[in-house]
């Protein structure tokens, strides 16, 4: 059995536990929730416990061969905890790494508790596909969302609370600028995600809404929102700082970087220490913005390449003084919309 620290309680007396490698939540009232665990996955009437695990390499070994569920099982009997109402999330993230964020307006809290990486998993809903599945197949999830409500929500009302905390998950990413690992846009989240939102059943105060529009809607958007981008500068240090940075932008749209060096027609040590100096300045950064915006456009056929060519270059001549800014963005243009 793993040894307990309590690192957080919420207004309605549930409490979070930090154990070795896993975050484990006692529920004090029952609870009815939603989950995407392969443990008591899907809609539950009743749960009394949640975790999420990181996977040392020895137990990502072990799963190589054995079943997920009875992993998730087993990991249950070692806390002490019932698998029949308990769910559990595992990723590569660190626990260490958890981000909780409270939100509450007069009788209504929620609280997000996250974990996070984009490094080498982040993608856009539609990219292409990484894996098709036919007997079964598993992955670890990579931004894990654990959402408690502390008032009473239907089955359907918790499914809108699912699509508003999956869309604030989005929010986060493109708030960061996140890029996808498998194509030329922004990320949407990971190929690997998983969300578990719980509700109190004890509760006498019954909302029936957790959309977009609704108060609830709003507190999940903000505690969600919050929560993933603390656990992502926690676990992989991308910050709105880190992604102010004109190579950062650019390398959304992938290209052969080499082949850029080697037909520069200046020093190209010189010009690395140039840009180095250029590369954070605010100028250029939103100057570069701006051009991967009209190349965005012309990938979704809002603005003809020609046009965006055209304007692309106007940009950067009538508004960019730097050496090395200059040249990067022409060979951009040049490969992407020329």
């Amino acid at each position: 059995m793993y040894s307990h620290r309590l690192i957080f309680r919420t207004s309605s007396d549930d409490e979070i536990f930090y154990l070795k490698n896993t975050i484990l939540i006692n529920f004090k009232h029952n609870r009815n929730g939603v989950s995407t665990s392969e443990l008591n996955g899907g809609t539950c009437e009743l749960y009394k416990s949640v975790f999420n695990q990181h996977l040392s390499q020895d137990k990502i070994d072990y799963l190589e061969t054995h079943d997920v569920r009875d992993y998730l099982i087993n990991e249950c009997s070692l806390m002490d905890i019932d698998s029949n109402f308990s769910t559990g999330l595992i990723t590569l993230a660190e626990m260490d790494n958890l981000s909780i964020v409270s939100k509450s307006y007069k009788n209504v809290e929620v609280t997000a508790i996250s974990t996070a990486g984009v490094r080498t998993n982040a993608s856009k809903a539609g990219d292409s596909a990484s894996y098709w599945q036919k007997n079964g197949e598993f992955h670890f999830g990579t931004i894990n969302i654990i959402l408690l409500i502390n008032v009473n929500l239907s089955k359907s009302t918790l499914m809108d609370a699912f699509m508003t905390a999956t869309e604030a998950k989005t929010v986060a990413l493109n708030n960061l600028k996140i890029p996808s690992q498998y194509s030329n846009g922004y990320a949407t989240g990971t190929g690997t995600d998983g969300l578990c939102i719980f509700s109190n059943t004890d509760s006498e105060d019954v909302i029936t809404n957790a959309g977009k529009h609704s108060k609830l809607g709003e507190l999940i958007g903000l505690a969600v929102i919050e929560s993933v981008t603390k656990a992502i500068a926690k676990q992989v240090w991308i910050t709105n700082k880190s992604q102010s940075n004109v190579l950062v932008r650019l390398n959304r749209y992938a290209l052969d970087i080499n082949d850029f060096y080697d037909n520069l027609d200046c020093d190209k040590d010189q010009f690395i220490r140039k840009l180095q100096k250029e590369m954070k300045k605010q100028d250029n950064v939103a100057i570069t913005t701006s051009v991967l915006n009209l190349i965005d456009e012309v990938n979704c056929d809002l603005i003809k390449k020609e046009d965006a060519s055209v304007l692309a270059k106007k940009i950067v001549k009538e508004n960019c003084n730097s050496y090395p800014i200059i040249v990067l963005l022409e060979y951009w243009i040049n490969y992407f919309i020329q």
